[in-house]
């Protein structure tokens, strides 16, 4: 019987090039993702990528839903109430971000049409709503938690000093005698921020959500 013969390269689809575009991501940014490189890194011609993708743009946008399809959502399934639910989706929000840094911009531009994405907001959204916040609340309790979560993603604020004692030269940064410390602890100083800001962020939305019971 009369087989066809296996091809010697793997057929190229969206999930590989997206795969393939993410590690670009990962290990030099943004800028260098290119249809070139894309290209060059999977084996195939340039023009190939445009029977998956139309531009680089598109490309990226799939990056970033990749990660945002990583976040939990199931504690907005029932059984948490609103505050526990937020507080363990930022925390799945964040490690997944912590992952991919470099793909943040692009994620803070909005979910636009990524599926995952409307996915995240859409659950999130339903879930204060059924809690009882109004819509115009609940769309600001989305947009304050994606600022916080994406800022927190950003950078890291312990990894921003310099292992140098002499940077910080008393004379000059008279309360800075231990940042050269900070660098060697930044997981532990960025996750205590990061909690730190989430606690405060929860217990002022929980005060709001008691005065808004009053009212009803």
């Amino acid at each position: 019987m009369w087989r066809m013969a296996r091809p010697r390269k793997p057929l190229l689809s969206r999930d590989r090039i997206v795969e393939v575009a993410g590690a670009l991501v990962d290990a030099e940014g943004l800028e260098a993702v290119s249809t070139r490189r894309l290209a060059a890194a999977l084996g195939v011609s340039g023009p190939s990528l445009y029977n998956h993708f139309r531009t680089k743009d598109e490309i990226l946008d799939a990056v970033a839903d990749s990660v945002s399809a990583r976040v939990d959502l199931s504690m907005f399934d029932g059984g948490q109430d609103w505050r526990g639910a937020l507080h363990a989706w930022a925390h799945s929000y964040r490690d997944a971000l912590a992952d991919h840094p470099n793909i943040v911009p692009v994620l803070a531009r909005g979910p636009g049409r990524r599926p995952a994405g409307l996915r995240l907001a859409d659950a999130v959204f339903g879930a204060m709503t059924e809690a009882g916040w109004s819509p115009a609340q609940a769309t600001r309790i989305g947009a304050l938690m994606r600022y916080f979560i994406l800022g927190s993603a950003v950078a890291s604020f312990a990894r921003g000093f310099v292992d140098d004692r002499a940077a910080y030269d008393p004379a000059d940064y008279p309360h800075l005698g231990q940042a050269h410390l900070l660098a060697e602890r930044g997981r532990e100083v960025d996750e205590g921020a990061f909690e730190t800001g989430l606690a405060a962020l929860l217990d002022g939305l929980a005060l709001q959500y008691e005065a808004l019971k009053g009212t009803v």
